[in-house]
């Protein structure tokens, strides 16, 4: 298996980036639409529903996958013999940064599920904040993979 995984390395790096973007993307965009959708959006409403099925689909059908997509590549290529020196700081901090993106997303998901049963009660500008966070992570993932501090 470790041969196959070191003989596929570019593909699977490939498919990581992938993954890793379209999380991203969901990252950035689901808190953007939770700040219209406390700001804006009336409980109850056509739009209110509307919202809902837009979040639940962006979560579902692309941010849960591209997110167990990104951890099956990236656990891939951490079995891969002498691409991670484990010695240094740099897959340290990375994967620190991992876990909580992915605190992130479930925390995501559960604001969604707030916002399903009617129950949200934080604001806009809470979810703005909020939206921050993965800018940071991404940031120090790309530095601690492209420098090797």
């Amino acid at each position: 298996m470790i041969d196959f995984l070191a003989e596929s390395y570019l593909w699977v790096k490939f498919l990581h980036v992938i993954s890793v973007i379209s999380w991203m993307a969901g990252l950035f965009y689901l808190p953007r639409l939770f700040v219209y959708h406390s700001e804006v959006v009336k409980k109850g409403s056509e739009t209110d529903a509307l919202f809902q099925v837009m979040e639940r689909r962006l979560l579902r059908g692309i941010m849960n996958p591209a997110m167990i997509a990104s951890w099956i590549f990236g656990l891939c290529m951490v079995m891969i013999p002498g691409l991670v020196d484990w010695s240094m700081l740099w897959p340290w901090s990375k994967a620190a940064c991992v876990l909580a993106m992915t605190w992130f997303h479930m925390w995501l998901a559960a604001r969604r599920k707030d916002f399903a049963a009617g129950n949200n009660t934080l604001s806009g500008r809470r979810y703005r904040m909020m939206n921050e966070l993965p800018t940071l992570l991404m940031v120090v993932i790309v530095a601690s993979v492209i420098v090797k501090f």
